[in-house]
């Protein structure tokens, strides 16, 4: 768990009669991750030739992802069955299940089609219903045509035999058409509608017998009128909406079982082409070559010798520690934590892959951010609704999303770390409910602490956030030192910033530090002593440019001297500068911690000020609402640069002293890949 697992390359020769046989065995293993073959000569490579699979993987990935693409529609995931028999792939029909794909597509186009028309034509009767509501006095074809050229207003009479032909030909047109009356002959209307279907709209009117007349007197009238005859449309049409998705869900969940099928098959067979996608051939045998993880040796051995009979020539290779060249670059890493750390191993992988063979600082970094929140975001209360979002958030989303699922988990965790700290500092929504485990940090902030603890000032606040820092910063470069001894870079261990040389500065800069505190500012240590803790090291780093020099066989000219001393001196500064902001760094998680009592203490006094005051009468409805207000607020707010912050000083202060993100992912071909 704390180092990358241990991974072993595979260079495997089978006869070509077992090559299905094999491929079968290692897509139900699932554990390597293929690899070109190398290592072949010129004369080699003659020989040998790569396998074409039966169907184009390209056609069998498109299949699959339009499969896909439908059954979301009605929200289905497929997945691979927990059985499966491998052989299932030869009833493959590619072209006639691309056919059938075609034709539900097809179905579902129609769907489509008529909800994007329904969706279109409420989000337009929804604009024109807004902007008569909006102004609905004084409405008239005048003062609309000068304050929304993009509405309509028309008012005239057709032949009362015609209103049916009216009223049918503009149900496909977002518009209002509101009666006015009616005699024995014709029929009044007034007509509301955007002006970008004007042509469309003449032609209808002149088609009906339309004749212009004048309305007056009836604006607000009007305007009620129109926004009820919308709403009505507005009703039908949401209707329409929910029939067409119903239809929609009932159209996939027809051909549910046939697609998961058909999906199950091409997937079978794109994976098995993808592996065969690796393999080279010759005239009796195939070759193969991938990396497994070491534990899985044994078991992946044991299958291809069974699916072979035995008739295989199998060559293992472990890259050595620190190994230069293409084995030592390609080395595929697999982080191996528990199911617990998956939010924190999420964070790592946001930032990058660890080199093979280092540390996954997963387990420290779940610890180092937790700790940071709850020192930033210290409250019993806002944590426990931070604990109830997440778990909310988790069940909902399941395993739809697990990006989102891992994030859910994470606000799960930094809930449960903010009510360890609101308890440690006794914050309870802002309020001193009970008498803080530890110190009373609103109280320190408002200048009232409660309690003995000997914490009674911000400033002491900020030293513990300092040597906060100073732990997480040594723990990198104790890191850095196993990583170099792992990986057998001795120079780099010794000479590098974050080596030994690099840790005995910094660790003799905390002691004159400190040493200079607890005098007043007014004293050193002593000179031998100054020489020793900061001196030597400062002198050591010199060599590392001259020994790297000569280790890359460089030759020395009479500027070398020169060119060391200022890339010593550049050294030096970046040294003493980068160790001094790291730690200091760490101060933001005290300053965040001051900000979120502080906003806290804040709201508290607006909301007496609404409740009138220390005179005030007792406990008012708006004491309430700016307290919910206020702590939504800082739950929100407070929250996120909370998280971003100790997000920030993991990467930037801790990682940066060990972390090497030029590791590739482990991604074995197995049934469970995506």
């Amino acid at each position: 768990m704390i180092f990358t697992s241990q991974m072993i390359r595979l260079f495997a020769v089978v006869l070509r009669r077992d090559t299905d046989a094999v491929t079968e065995e290692l897509l139900r293993q699932g554990v390597m991750q293929f690899v070109k073959v190398s290592g072949i000569t010129p004369e080699e490579s003659k020989s040998v030739a790569d396998i074409s699979p039966g169907l184009p993987p390209a056609e069998l990935a498109e299949a699959r992802k339009r499969i896909e693409g439908i059954l979301s529609e009605g929200g289905f995931v497929p997945s691979m069955p927990e059985t499966i028999d491998l052989t299932d792939r030869n009833k493959l029909d590619l072209l006639g299940e691309r056919k059938r794909i075609e034709e539900i597509a097809a179905e579902l186009q129609t769907v489509r089609e008529k909800q994007d028309s329904v969706r279109r034509e409420m989000s337009e009767i929804a604009d024109i219903k807004h902007r008569i509501a909006t102004h609905i006095r004084g409405i008239s074809p005048d003062t609309l045509s000068t304050k929304y050229s993009f509405v309509s207003l028309k008012v005239g009479r057709i032949p009362s035999s015609n209103r049916p032909l009216l009223e049918d030909r503009l149900k496909s047109i977002p518009s209002a058409l509101i009666p006015t009356g009616e005699d024995d002959t014709t029929a009044g209307f007034i007509l509301v509608s955007m002006k970008r279907d004007e042509s469309e709209i003449e032609a209808i009117l002149s088609e009906a017998g339309w004749k212009v007349s004048e309305v007056t007197g009836r604006g607000a009238v009007v305007g009620e009128e129109a926004v009820r005859d919308l709403e009505k449309k507005l009703v039908a049409l949401q209707s329409s909406a929910d029939e067409l998705a119903t239809r929609q869900s009932e159209l996939v969940g027809k051909h549910k079982d046939s697609l998961v099928d058909a999906w199950v098959r091409i997937r079978l067979y794109e994976l098995y082409a993808t592996i065969q996608s690796y393999f080279k051939k010759t005239a009796r045998t195939v070759i193969f070559n991938g990396w497994i993880p070491l534990e899985k040796r044994q078991a992946a051995e044991k299958g291809i010798n069974e699916a072979t009979g035995g008739n295989c020539y199998l060559e293992w290779h472990r890259p050595s520690p620190g190994e230069e060249g293409p084995d030592a670059e390609h080395v595929p890493v697999q982080l191996r934590n528990p199911r617990f750390f998956s939010p924190f191993q999420m964070l790592v992988k946001n930032f990058g892959i660890p080199e093979y063979g280092t540390i996954d600082p997963t387990p420290f970094v779940m610890i180092t951010y937790l700790c940071m929140f709850a020192l930033m975001f210290a409250d019993v209360g806002q944590g426990a609704v931070l604990l109830l979002s997440g778990i909310l958030a988790t069940v909902f989303f399941g395993k739809k999303k697990p990006n989102v699922v891992n994030l859910a988990k994470l606000i799960v965790f930094c809930g449960a770390a903010s009510i360890a700290g609101g308890a440690l500092f006794g914050s309870y929504f802002g309020v001193r409910l009970l008498k803080p485990l530890w110190f009373d940090f609103h109280g320190i902030v408002s200048g009232e602490p409660y309690g003995t603890s000997h914490i009674k000032d911000i400033f002491t606040i900020l030293e513990i956030s300092v040597y906060f820092g100073i732990m997480v910063i040594s723990a990198g470069i104790l890191f850095n030192w196993v990583n170099m001894l792992r990986q057998r870079r001795i120079l780099k261990l010794l000479l590098e910033k974050s080596g030994i040389v690099g840790g005995w500065f910094f660790w003799g800069g905390i002691y004159v530090a400190r040493y200079m505190v607890t005098h007043g500012y007014r004293e050193f240590p002593k000179a031998s002593l100054l020489f020793v803790l900061v001196g030597l090291p400062a002198l050591l780093m010199f060599l590392k440019a001259p020994l790297a020099h000569a280790r890359q066989k460089k030759a020395f000219t009479p500027m070398s001297p020169l060119t060391f001393l200022m890339e010593w001196v550049v050294e030096l500064l970046e040294l003493f500068s980068g160790y001094l902001s790291n730690t200091l760094s760490f101060m933001r998680v005290a300053g965040l911690g001051i900000a979120h009592a502080s906003l806290m203490i804040a709201f508290f006094e607006i909301a007496r000020m609404a409740n009138g005051g220390s005179g005030g009468p007792p406990y008012t409805v708006w004491y309430f609402l700016v307290l919910l207000f206020g702590n939504a607020l800082v739950i929100g707010l407070e929250g996120l640069s909370a998280g971003i912050q100790a997000l920030r000083l993991n990467y930037y202060e801790f990682f940066s002293k060990f972390f090497r993100g030029s590791g590739e992912a482990y991604s074995p071909i197995s049934l469970r890949s995506r």
